[in-house]
């Protein structure tokens, strides 16, 4: 039987029109392929990064679920040319929806966590780009008629296998960094003085400690101890409530506060001693502890009644930060990178520490800027202290809202154990002269 006239321009014009509807147009093909593949590398990347360098279980399980979605979306790309080409496997277009939503679903969990703490402009605009394009792949995947077999039940694997990825994610950024972690302690114990041969002088031996009782270990960003000499004098008869008040002002104005008392006299304490004592940059393992022992001396007719002694440690969870060499950066009277609220009380000194901290994460680490701990080891007539952040290069004079310092304390498990005033009275030293 002959072929009427026109019969092969009829059919040809036909299989175009099936093309364009289904949406299965070359164009189509190549910018679907233009979102997967970046998607599968970048995903692959971090995930890679996670699976080996994550801090914390949650953080390598979401490098295990960044490469699983890498995989598909590679595969996905695979289907996607044989869906538009011969389609050689019946089901290559089921595959390329379900690589296409796998791609949309870590694209826009990536978009949302880069406006929610990314720094990175490029990040943002990469994300929002696959995000809309993955968006749009899975619509035009969708459109070509794809063959589901059995789609109630790839439904409910999609659905099962979406959900658990959104909550270790959302865990992992959202939940876990949002909970108070643990706490160690630091202890002070105050041995007996001891008497120089020409009984001229004395030593209070001091062991300091710090005591990791938990499951997690942290790292040592500073610490200070400082010893205070403290005049007491007693009053023979009762001191009138307007001295009490007239106290209350007094050592409100000092880091180191006073009992308001009825019949003994403080004056303000004097600096004897202060130092760090753990090293800069230093660990404390999971139940483990550190211990070191200071001397403070004194000659044997000092004016103080009393010492009052005080530690304190700046500490970071070990699965929350990833730390640097911290060394000694500079001092506030050779010219050192002090901020301005630190050099308002022209009475105190400062030693500045310094070193780069690493996200726990390759999500944040690729698109926060790089942050930096800066250690402010203070110390005057009237007492020593720590004070310390987190913050971008060069944000050192910014002072924080209450706010920015509950995340920057939450974010990086930063605490800061305290212990003292620890008391000793010096009176039965003083009677050996």
């Amino acid at each position: 039987m002959r072929t009427p006239p026109g019969a092969g321009v009829g059919s040809r014009l036909r299989a175009l029109l099936i093309t364009t509807n289904t949406g299965r147009s070359p164009a189509a093909m190549a910018l679907i392929l233009l979102v997967l593949l970046p998607t599968a590398l970048l995903l692959g990347w971090w995930g890679i990064e996670d699976l080996s360098e994550a801090l914390t279980y949650t953080g390598r399980i979401t490098g295990a679920i960044l490469i699983l979605v890498s995989a598909l979306s590679l595969l996905g790309a695979a289907a996607v040319v044989d869906h538009w080409g011969r389609g050689n496997f019946p089901y290559s277009g089921m595959v390329a929806l379900i690589g296409t939503v796998a791609a949309f679903l870590a694209n826009i969990m990536l978009l949302l966590e880069t406006f929610r703490d990314g720094d990175s402009t490029l990040y943002r605009v990469l994300f929002s780009l696959l995000t809309a394009g993955s968006a749009w792949a899975v619509v035009t995947v969708w459109r070509t008629s794809v063959v589901i077999p059995s789609p109630k039940r790839v439904a409910a694997a999609l659905i099962v296998s979406s959900g658990l990825a959104v909550a270790n994610f959302s865990y992992e950024h959202l939940y876990q960094p949002s909970q108070r972690g643990v706490r160690p302690l630091v202890k002070i114990a105050v041995g007996k003085p001891v008497l120089s041969k020409d009984r001229k002088e004395f030593a209070v031996p001091v062991d300091i400690r710090i005591e990791n009782r938990s499951d997690m270990g942290f790292f040592v960003l500073g610490t200070e101890f400082h010893a205070m000499g403290e005049r007491v004098s007693l009053s023979q008869t009762d001191r009138p409530r307007e001295q009490w008040r007239a106290d209350a002002e007094t050592f409100g104005n000092f880091q180191v506060q006073h009992p308001l008392s009825r019949r003994e006299i403080y004056q303000p304490g004097q600096l004897v001693l202060a130092q760090p004592w753990v090293p800069a940059g230093y660990w404390v393992e999971a139940n483990d502890e550190f211990v070191t022992q200071t001397v403070v001396q004194l000659p044997i007719d000092t004016p103080y009644d009393q010492l009052a002694l005080y530690a304190s440690a700046y500490l970071a969870r070990k699965d929350r930060i990833g730390l640097e060499r911290i060394q000694m950066n500079g001092y506030s009277w050779g010219g050192g990178k002090v901020p301005q609220w630190l050099k308002k009380d022209k009475n105190l000194d400062s030693v500045v520490y310094r070193g780069r901290v690493y996200e726990n994460n390759a999500i944040d680490r690729h698109t926060m800027d790089p942050r930096y701990v800066t250690v402010y080891w203070w110390f005057g007539t009237h007492g020593a202290g720590l004070a310390g952040s987190i913050m971008r290069n060069g944000e050192e004079n910014r002072i924080l809202s209450g706010a920015e310092i509950r995340e920057m304390l939450s974010r990086y498990g930063l605490v800061t154990p305290e212990t003292g005033p620890i008391k000793r009275t010096l009176w039965n030293i003083k009677n050996q002269r």
